[in-house]
């Protein structure tokens, strides 16, 4: 795909969702959007905002979430499901963060994926929503529709994050834009190109879409 057809598709989408190219995560520190964004893991944003004010005024920072009680923790996130590793990783990450960070959640990509419960999903959303730096999030949702719009063959998210990062550079003035592309992307899956179930006939990539050319 060229660049320009890409920037197309942006604007669509960003016709079609107004607001769809923000983090819908709650969070007023990196370690709170970290936190929240382990939390999101199989569970919606939406159960993960109802959980997350009463786990972070118990447990506000690294420090106090690293000297939590684990079974209180467990109670606290039980509703987003996975509640017993997601625990274990995230008093674990926040243990890491104390011991090896100074409390500070890392400004890297690098010592970010250090941390448990941290992919390249996780750690590229704090770059570039907390950090403000070139993130590239590949989660389910944007690695179902890159394929559905054939942007490339690619078919893991490192693939796609590589793909992403050649059609938008981190140096490139416009580098914002691939942190907004996955938001928007996101919003779609969740909106109109639901997995399993496409409402391709009202999708407003249908033009640019390879599987919706070819039905």
């Amino acid at each position: 795909m060229e660049r320009t057809e890409l920037d197309k598709i942006i604007a669509l989408l960003r016709a079609r969702y107004p607001d769809g190219d923000k983090c819908s995560l709650g969070f007023n520190s990196a370690f709170q959007l970290l936190v929240s964004t382990i939390l999101s893991a199989q569970c919606t944003d939406v159960r993960v905002n109802k959980v997350t004010p009463a786990l972070f005024a118990r447990f506000p920072d690294a420090a106090s979430m690293a000297a939590s009680d684990i079974d209180e923790l467990e109670s606290l996130i039980k509703s987003c499901g996975l509640y017993h590793s997601k625990a274990v990783n995230i008093r674990n990450c926040a243990r890491m963060i104390v011991d090896d960070f100074g409390g500070e959640v890392p400004d890297n990509l690098n010592d970010l994926v250090k941390l448990p419960g941290t992919g390249r999903k996780t750690a590229n959303l704090v770059m570039g929503e907390w950090y403000k730096e070139p993130a590239y999030v590949i989660d389910t949702h944007v690695k179902r529709i890159w394929h559905l719009l054939g942007i490339s063959d690619s078919t893991t998210p490192e693939t796609i994050e590589r793909d992403l990062r050649a059609l938008i550079p981190p140096d490139d003035p416009s580098a914002a834009d691939a942190l907004a592309l996955s938001h928007l992307l996101i919003t779609h899956g969740r909106s109109t190109c639901v997995a399993g179930r496409p409402d391709c006939d009202n999708c407003c990539l249908k033009e640019h879409c390879a599987h919706y050319i070819a039905l």
